[in-house]
């Protein structure tokens, strides 16, 4: 799984805000107060974040230190910031870092400066898989260092998983260092691999042929010049990868309403479909949208191929949402049956998404669940990195017992 491109991040919205953090004197310097009831250690974890939005964190005993938001590792000015932001956070603590935490995916420049920082100083390197750094960074805000179990719901547009595909919906049985995906959302194709992540047609194309009606694509998107060999490319494994993302369910719906079939601005497709959804107001969800397999896959193949039929593009969109928020509900449902948990969290990109993430809140809340969400950090890739260094923290405090 190579780097995402930069188009590929319909999860963050154009919205990296959601950080309210408190001044630490240093211009550079951002901090959240951190502090919980787990195990404490001798000294701070020193986090890279990932690709989007790359914003390195500093964990110590009572707080977390974040660097700026330093954007997407996609450019050469964007990549040489990184170290010294890392050495800003060094610098802040006389104490040298335990260890260095990173993402899973060793081709990020953030993983590279990771384990050369880590190499510097002496100290280890520690992958971190994206979506348990997600669910990690919510449990730590809410101060959450305990290793009691919760279930997450890790949602965003990719991150590479532990089996080496591009996951995005998943459900995580969350264990302090303990992370185990238990769930996951019905793959889709990528036709054209990253190339489907900038085109909402692309991604809506792979919804009619997994349902039998490829024949349309050609005639429905005829005035995209590859729609007529689109079909062969999604009948070819090595040129359509499977990716669980809900971001990318969040595109196919976009492609299919015609609300946009191929994005000039980042999250544009989720943007408009969120946007249309809010304007266009309540109605039930869809009781035939999505099935949920014993093995816990969710299939929401039925929702996107009666957007396929629909005519009203706003009424689609709020259809999409609250048929979308009442199976992942149903689906946790049917997780916790079998976890024994009362705590749900609700991490990764698409949980900026205002009306889903109320959704959701709502539903579950009125279930008697505790639910947790972010609050002052990004539920993004902003605020990753203290995911990665909770997992971090856990995974000494293991060693250490």
């Amino acid at each position: 799984m190579r780097p995402p491109q930069r188009a590929q991040r319909p999860d963050e919205a154009q919205r990296q805000g959601r950080t309210a953090l408190a001044d630490t004197g240093d211009a550079s310097l951002q901090s959240l107060r951190c502090t919980g009831d787990g195990a404490a250690l001798a000294g701070p974890i020193l986090a890279l974040g990932a690709w989007f939005n790359n914003t390195p964190c500093l964990l110590e005993r009572e707080r977390a230190l974040f660097s700026p938001n330093l954007g997407d590792l996609d450019t050469p000015d964007a990549c040489r910031r990184v170290e010294p932001a890392v050495a800003a956070l060094l610098a802040a603590t006389p104490v040298p870092p335990l260890v260095v935490a990173h993402d899973l995916h060793p081709d990020f420049h953030s993983t590279r400066v990771a384990l050369a920082t880590a190499n510097r100083l002496g100290v280890p390197a520690l992958a971190v898989q994206h979506h348990h750094a997600h669910i990690g960074a919510v449990l730590a805000e809410h101060g959450r260092f305990d290793t009691r179990p919760v279930l997450g719901l890790a949602v965003n547009g990719v991150g590479l998983g532990s089996d080496g595909q591009a996951w995005g919906g998943e459900l995580l049985r969350v264990r302090g260092a303990r992370c185990e995906r238990i769930g996951h959302l019905r793959p889709l194709r990528l036709p054209g691999g990253d190339r489907a992540a900038r085109e909402p047609w692309r991604m809506a194309s792979a919804l009619l042929y997994a349902c039998g009606r490829g024949s349309e694509i050609a005639h429905r998107f005829s005035h995209q010049p590859a729609a007529a060999l689109l079909a062969q490319v999604l009948s070819r494994p090595t040129l359509s990868p499977p990716t669980t993302s809900l971001g990318r369910h969040f595109d196919a719906a976009a492609g299919l309403l015609g609300v946009c079939e191929v994005m000039h601005t980042d999250a544009e497709a989720a943007v408009a479909l969120e946007s249309l959804a809010r304007a266009y107001g309540e109605l039930p969800a869809l009781a035939d949208g999505w099935r949920i397999s014993p093995d816990l896959e969710l299939d929401l193949h039925p929702l996107l191929l009666q957007l396929a039929d629909e005519a009203d593009a706003a009424r689609g969109a709020a259809r999409f949402h609250v048929t979308l928020a009442a199976a992942l509900t149903d689906w946790i449902e049917h997780a916790l049956a079998l976890e024994h948990c009362d705590t749900v969290v609700l991490g990764g990109g698409c949980m900026h998404n205002r009306v889903l993430s109320a959704m959701l809140d709502t539903a579950l809340s009125t279930r008697g669940l505790t639910v947790l969400g972010a609050r002052r950090l990004s539920p993004g890739d902003a605020g990753i990195a203290l995911g990665q260094a909770w997992v971090a923290r856990h995974r000494l405090t293991l060693k250490e017992t």
